[in-house]
């Protein structure tokens, strides 16, 4: 038995030191351990907010992105339509630049064919006299003299 009186006295000089334990423990978790708790929650829901608020802020710009994408999508398409009307036009005025160029050319070629017409006619009419009045002179001069 002896050596149940000796951990009945442990047990009772242990029982001080529990109760500071206990004490010591609780003032940790009123001064310590609380404090750091509400900080932390604090700082998750801050953090929390803070990604909450940077996700509707990259969807914002993400959105205002897409916008731009189509804004210039359609600017392009209309310099796009702007350039193709002018290339057209440029064609048009280039086409009707060479059909009117083709129709003075040959409107000055008819001209050209016609005073040449007339440049033949004129030399036919021309050969016609003189080769009338050549055969004359020489049917004198055949029956005139004779060989020479």
């Amino acid at each position: 038995m002896g050596i149940f009186n000796q951990l009945g006295d442990l047990f009772l000089s242990a029982v001080p030191t529990v109760i500071i334990v206990f004490l010591f423990y609780f003032f940790m978790r009123w001064s310590f351990f609380t404090p750091v708790i509400r900080v932390l929650a604090e700082r998750h829901k801050r953090a929390e907010g803070a990604r909450q608020e940077a996700e509707a802020s990259r969807a914002a710009v993400k959105e205002r992105l897409r916008v731009y994408n189509e804004a210039l999508r359609k600017a392009r398409g209309e310099i796009f339509a702007e350039q193709e009307a002018a290339r057209s036009r440029v064609l048009e005025e280039r086409q009707a630049a060479i059909s009117a160029a083709r129709v003075a050319v040959q409107q000055e070629l008819q001209v050209a064919k016609q005073v040449l017409a007339a440049d033949v006619e004129a030399a036919r009419a021309q050969l016609a006299e003189s080769s009338a009045a050549l055969a004359g002179e020489i049917a004198d001069a055949i029956l005139a003299g004779g060989p020479r």
